[in-house]
Formats: structure tokens, C-alpha cells, sequence
């Protein structure tokens, strides 16, 4: 006999025991889905506020082409239009995360409803 234990063996593992085997899709949480409904409508909101800035922009600078005495209100049209540029990377943090979530939640509900129904 021999003073030598002998060598542990790993825990087995799921999954095939040589090569490679794609993740196993986690599952999609209410949690999930609210962040995806909030990010969706902070991107909508943002959005939207974003189209209202360039249409008063507008205004702004047909207004400062009408008179003279206004032409200050061509430069407040420029800095909302700066303020546009700043924001145009916000409504992107929100928009890309929402759309990619919502898709994965959508995805899943379709996987769920045909697994289901048979189909």
C-alpha cells in the first residue's frame, strides 16, 4: 500500500464530453422584460423630445429670417441643435439595449408558443 492518495476527479459536467456545444439560452426573466418595456419607451420619450427640439429649431430660424431684430433666435436654433448632437448618443444607449432585449423576449415567446401548440 502506498502513502499516496488517490487523484481527485473533476465534477462531471452537463454537456458532451469533447468539443465544443453552443451556451444553453438562460431563461428571460419578468425582471428582463420590464428593463426592455422601460428602455423601450426612455428611447421612445427621448425620441420624441429630440423630434420636438428640431421642429421649435426650425421655427427658431424661420423666425429669425422674418425680421432682423430677431436674429437671435437663429443662434438659440444652433445651440438646440448642438444640444441635438449631445443627446443623439443617449437616444442610442437606450434604443440599441431595447430593440436587442425586445427581440430576445419576442423570441422566446414565439419558442414557448410553438413548443406549446405543437408547431
Amino acid at each position: 500500500m502506498s502513502d499516496q492518495r488517490p487523484a481527485q476527479q473533476p465534477a462531471p459536467r452537463p454537456g458532451p464530453r469533447w468539443g465544443h456545444a453552443p451556451p444553453e439560452d438562460p431563461q428571460i426573466t419578468d425582471a428582463y422584460r420590464r428593463r426592455a418595456v422601460v428602455l423601450t419607451r426612455l428611447a421612445l420619450v427621448v425620441g420624441g423630445c429630440m423630434a420636438v427640439a428640431f421642429a421649435i429649431s426650425v421655427a427658431f430660424l424661420f423666425l429669425a429670417d422674418s425680421d432682423s431684430r430677431k436674429s437671435g433666435y437663429g443662434y438659440l436654433a444652433i445651440f438646440i441643435w448642438f444640444g441635438l448632437a449631445v443627446v443623439a448618443p443617449v437616444l442610442l444607449a437606450f434604443a440599441v439595449p431595447a430593440s436587442v432585449m425586445t427581440r430576445r423576449v419576442r423570441q422566446q415567446d414565439q419558442a414557448r408558443n410553438m413548443s406549446r401548440w405543437g408547431g
